[in-house]
């Protein structure tokens, strides 16, 4: 067996709206699909995807690990969220490709399931009252229970108190037309900075939020000390950790509720499945990150469906960001990712259970993309965190 499926061509798609997607062809035609992308760089993972390469062809799709190990410490800088999401793409391509081979979803190779379904999250936005309410009712129209929105929009580094009184607006609203039937998750999206955190926390206290995510930046998690001290709102963190070695010395801490490594920038679906045993043996919930397409949640839930400690999945399926081509629209078996009473149910198909519909990526690539972070000013003209 080891002397099969050997990895004959690897080809990128780069598709709107701001993904990349990954096919991996083996010599016996079994196909694996990734998705390695750093939102803004795609260009910049292509090419890393690329220079990778010559460590993949004629190799056996089947040594997912020693790959992955042979990819990570085959240059001698490590780390980083461009290496990480090539190898993240690669990763989830292979493991694909072995389920396929055997007939069998991941989350089986994985050592099976803990759960028969998922609950899910998606993302509503936060910027204007009358949108939110308009968005979260079609979200439970859905199916879904839970949702998250942005905390706040482009904020100083000492905001004003008007500033900080209209950040909870939204969630008082939903609070208001919902009451406690909607998980109501805030992402702060390190766009506030240390000072600021802990009057936004007594703020938003009373309204019960579901987790505040990434109240500061991931470089800056020395300040969650004082902050889970402060207040017993989950903190979540960790989309923008890149590996096991990122997340060790924030799991040691001990100052963190739920960790949310994304299955494209984290290392993959190996990497991954590491970091959430390690969140497990402190007892932290794992919500894996994902704002992204189609082959990255189908590799999210493998490991939610893995995973004790996985709590929560957030889903970007209809998201802004999304304009003109969503995630559905690369599928063709749309129906695996449908939510009812807010979960998703346990995937049944071998390997990741997503079919991409390849015509359409070839088509979508036509057009492709340019995707870029906007960047905000505050009102002196200086930079503001996005």
């Amino acid at each position: 067996m080891e002397d099969m499926l050997i990895i004959e061509k690897i080809e990128l798609f780069k598709v709107p709206p701001r993904w990349l997607f990954l096919k991996v062809t083996t010599k016996e035609g079994i196909v694996g699909w990734g998705e390695p992308i750093v939102e803004g760089r795609a260009d910049t993972v292509a090419a890393c995807v690329k220079e990778l390469e010559q460590y993949l062809i004629g190799q056996s799709a089947h040594n997912i690990q020693d790959l992955w190990q042979v990819l990570y410490r085959g240059g001698f800088y490590r780390g980083g969220p461009i290496l990480m999401s090539a190898i993240s793409g690669i990763d989830q391509a292979l493991w694909d490709i072995k389920g396929k081979s055997v007939g069998l979803p991941v989350y089986q190779l994985l050592g099976g399931a803990v759960r028969t379904q998922m609950k899910m999250y998606c993302w509503i936005g936060g910027d204007h009252p009358e949108v939110v309410i308009q968005q979260a009712r079609d979200r439970v129209n859905q199916g879904y229970s839970a949702v998250k929105m942005n905390a706040t929009g482009r904020m100083e580094w000492i905001a004003s108190q008007k500033e900080i009184t209209k950040v909870v607006e939204n969630i008082r609203l939903l609070r208001e037309a919902f009451g406690d039937n909607l998980d109501i998750g805030l992402d702060f999206h390190g766009r506030v900075h240390k000072g600021m955190v802990r009057r936004l926390i007594d703020e938003l206290r009373p309204f019960n939020p579901m987790f505040i995510e990434e109240p500061v930046l991931s470089e800056h998690a020395e300040a969650l000390r004082y902050l889970s001290a402060y207040s017993s709102i989950p903190i979540a963190m960790g989309e923008r950790m890149y590996s096991r070695w990122d997340f060790k010395q924030l799991l040691h801490d001990g100052h963190v509720d739920i960790i949310q490594p994304d299955l494209s920038h984290a290392g993959g679906i190996s990497e991954v499945f590491k970091i959430a045993s390690m969140a497990e043996a402190y007892d932290v919930a794992l919500a894996p990150h994902c704002p992204l397409g189609p082959i990255s949640l189908a590799a999210a839930l493998h490991i939610d469906f893995a995973c004790i400690n996985a709590t929560i999945q957030e889903s970007s399926i209809g998201i802004h960001y999304n304009q003109g081509f969503d995630l559905l629209d690369y599928v063709a078996n749309p129906e695996i990712f449908a939510v009812k009473d807010g979960y998703i149910q346990r995937f049944q198909g071998p390997g990741l259970g997503v079919e991409i519909d390849e015509v359409a990526v070839k088509r979508a690539q036509q057009i492709g993309h340019h995707w870029t972070n906007p960047i905000w000013r505050l009102a002196d003209g200086s930079v503001a965190e996005w």
